[in-house]
């Protein structure tokens, strides 16, 4: 426990100059929200550690493994749960972390994908938006659930990093190529079925998005993207457990197959007869209140209110008009959301595990929602300038 101390102190000395980095680009970075969202992530990673203590997790075996199951480093870079192992072998078995410290470590990664995404945001929204009085970016930046499953050791932490990072070098694509690349390369090894969706929803957002793009710049995204895809293909269906030779039939297999062991598992619910359009809502807005009893549940039943309220905004007559002159960016954020969660909510049935995997991609739909309130509040400025521009045409003095 001395040793994690220590960490949290390196770690926290480490995050103020990367922090300043972005400060100096930025005008708007909040060097002050940014400190504040690193100890609430540090308090939920004090939360999952205290609730790992009373029930037996991943985050336990992530750590033992790399101390017996490999004769060498690399004998664990492949993708998936071994690469987890990978990444933290050498603290394990090097410089001898214990179990607190990677909690930890792996906690550091999850907040650095918290200001990768404030920083998408914060770049592709002009106007500043509130609810019941707070800054509504504030708000995506502290809700819990996201909190929670990105604070511990773990696939969870380390692919919203990746995620975080790859959106982060796509929202300004010409200076941040690297940081494109890592991250995928990062959401590849971890979970590569959603570096497929990644790969698919950028390359549809830059070819319909209406921001100007230029076009060496897609067809490079759209070649990369091909030789990643044709060269990852094979690794990407076996490791979800589809036949390459009958995609559609085996993926109906394994959904029912999934869908019925985790319903039988704790907090299992039986989906598999659930129409599409309830399993997607069980996936984006349950549990709710009548679903989860206890503190927990209440937490992330309110989160999910939170996000239905949000979610209305969507249904709006005004929607589909901006969403056919949205950027790149909307348009990748809802290929990304809506393909993931056609594919996790055929297959999940499980209420803490649904919980867990959404959080990789809410944070697309709230840029969706976030950016269409924008949207609309530049209509109205722009109704106001041309009345005001009139008016001063008008006016005696003219």
């Amino acid at each position: 426990m001395i040793g994690a101390f220590i960490l949290l102190i390196i770690l926290y000395a480490l995050t103020q100059p990367l922090l300043k980095v972005f400060k100096s680009k930025y005008r708007w970075f909040d060097m002050d929200l940014m400190q504040k969202l690193f100890w609430y992530h540090v308090f939920f990673a004090l939360v999952y550690y205290v609730t790992v203590m009373n029930s037996r997790s991943d985050s336990v075996s992530y750590f033992e493994r790399p101390q017996y199951a490999y004769s060498s480093w690399w004998e664990a870079f492949q993708t998936g749960t071994l690469f987890i192992e990978f990444v933290g072998y050498p603290f394990i078995n090097f410089f001898h972390f214990s179990y607190e410290m990677m909690m930890l470590l792996f906690s550091w990664m999850g907040f650095w994908g918290f200001v990768y995404f404030y920083i998408f945001f914060k770049e592709n929204v002009k106007y500043k938006h509130y609810y019941e009085g707070y800054d509504l970016i504030m708000l995506f930046m502290f809700l819990p659930n996201m909190h929670y499953w990105t604070a511990s050791l773990g696939k969870g932490s380390i692919i919203f990093f990746g995620m975080g990072m790859a959106t982060y070098g796509l929202s300004k694509l010409k200076g941040r190529k690297l940081a494109l690349i890592a991250g995928l390369a990062i959401v590849y090894y971890v979970r590569p079925h959603i570096f497929l969706f990644m790969g698919i929803a950028i390359l549809v957002g830059l070819f319909t998005g209406k921001q100007d793009v230029p076009k060496y710049q897609k067809w490079l995204v759209l070649i990369g993207a091909a030789v990643a895809l044709t060269l990852m293909y094979n690794t990407i269906i076996s490791f979800v457990g589809l036949d390459s030779d009958n995609l559609v039939g085996s993926f109906d297999q394994f959904s029912s197959t999934r869908a019925y062991e985790l319903s039988s598992a704790n907090s299992g619910i039986d989906i598999s007869n659930y129409p599409l359009i309830f399993k997607l809502f069980t996936f984006w807005y349950r549990p709710l209140f009548i679903d989860s009893p206890g503190f927990t549940g209440i937490v992330v039943s309110i989160e999910n209110v939170f996000y239905l309220l949000l979610s209305y905004k969507l249904w709006e007559k005004g929607f589909l008009k901006f969403f056919k002159v949205s950027s790149s960016l909307v348009k990748m954020s809802a290929v990304l959301f809506i393909g993931t969660s056609l594919a996790l909510g055929e297959t999940l049935s499980n209420m803490g595990i649904i919980v867990r995997q959404k959080s990789m991609v809410m944070y697309y739909l709230l840029f969706i929602i976030i950016t269409y309130l924008d949207y609309k509040k530049g209509l109205v400025a722009s109704k106001k300038k041309n009345a005001a521009d009139l008016q001063l045409a008008a006016s005696p003095q003219n």
